[in-house]
């Protein structure tokens, strides 16, 4: 909304429903809303890698702001990768182009644990914290950054890249505990520092992705993941910002999380926003629709998309966003048409 000529009045919706405070409408955004899925995107990755565009604040941003600005969202992600903190703690990592992460001596004993060293981030990832305080001089919705869970990162360090079983991984943790929680204790005091600088600079919330953590049943999460999970949203709560925590395939944990000190819990398509409340689950939820469902006619996105509304608007406590990120062969008209369609639709029902 325009105030006079140079005043735009900011979004606040998003923070609202994370704190399950009135709104006058259900916010959305998209995982993976800044990238593959936009021309103007693509039209970049000719030119630049991921590693370019986010060493480059102003490139960066615009990357960030392009898809609010295209689809009217009520939250920006930062783009970047959950990768990005580890260089510098002395992990070799390369994105590789229709691979994923990819490490170049992955960690597989105590000792390769112990030589992992600490992040500095004004020294480490300046451009990172440079764009966040762009980009708050830039947008008029929230600014949402991220951070890998410790599980997750440990899946590419131990594995050396994508995996589609996780065997080194698990195996490691149960033959080699103690280096395990070791590891573990590393990455959620990088994360912590890491978090915190961004914060620091001006993001307003915080999503964890652990989206992997799913390949664990609940004994096994309880044992070697939770704790380190505590330990990081207990020392982000005095941070005062929502913190959101997303994984896929992970239903089966969604007690667990429910349990932990954070504000949001990220539902995957799996598990409905009426599963989760009958679950007991009372913090805001954020999801859920199955990214696959955007290649589909119009007639079935919006018939999926007002049952998922239906439920989740039973609660102030509800953000819609995807169950994992946008494909690249989704349309950014489909995604415009989507947000608007949320926006109205869920308004005329807010009101009532």
């Amino acid at each position: 909304m325009k105030r006079g000529c140079n005043y735009v009045e900011f979004n606040d919706q998003f923070l609202k429903a994370c704190r399950g405070e009135a709104h006058s409408h259900v916010p959305v955004w998209y995982m993976r809303q800044a990238g593959r899925s936009q021309p103007e995107y693509r039209e970049l990755k000719e030119k630049y890698s991921l590693f370019e565009i986010t060493h480059q604040p102003e490139l960066c941003a615009y990357v960030t702001k392009l898809p609010v600005d295209q689809y009217q969202n009520d939250a920006a992600i930062l783009y970047k990768d959950i990768m990005t903190p580890l260089p510098a703690i002395g992990i070799d990592v390369e994105i590789k182009s229709g691979i994923g992460p990819v490490i170049a001596d992955p960690v597989r004993s105590r000792q390769d644990v112990e030589r992992l060293g600490d992040i500095t981030p004004e020294a480490d990832v300046p451009y990172v914290l440079e764009t966040i305080k762009l980009l708050r001089t830039q947008l008029t919705v929230p600014l949402i950054s991220f951070a890998g869970a410790p599980f997750t990162l440990a899946s590419y360090i131990i594995e050396g890249g994508p995996s589609k079983n996780y065997n080194k991984t698990k195996a490691f943790m149960y033959a080699e505990p103690e280096a395990w929680y070791l590891l573990m204790d590393k990455l959620a005091e990088m994360t912590i520092t890491y978090v915190k600088a961004q914060v620091a600079a001006g993001a307003q919330a915080i999503q964890i992705f652990d989206s992997w953590v799913g390949t664990l049943n609940v004994a096994d999460y309880r044992t070697f993941v939770k704790p380190v999970m505590n330990k990081i949203f207990t020392a982000l709560k005095a941070e005062n910002i929502p913190l959101i925590m997303f994984g896929v395939g992970a239903s089966h944990l969604i007690h667990e999380w429910n349990d932990l000190p954070l504000d949001v819990i990220g539902l995957d398509w799996r598990l409905s926003v009426a599963e989760a409340r009958e679950a007991g689950v009372k913090k805001t939820v954020q999801g859920n629709l199955d990214p696959a469902i955007l290649l589909a006619p119009w007639e079935v996105i919006e018939d999926r998309t007002k049952a998922i509304l239906d439920e989740g608007m039973k609660s102030p406590n509800f953000i819609f966003n995807l169950g994992h990120g946008v494909f690249p062969e989704v349309q950014p008209e489909t995604l415009k048409r989507l947000t608007a369609f949320v926006h109205d639709y869920s308004a005329s029902k807010m009101k009532r």
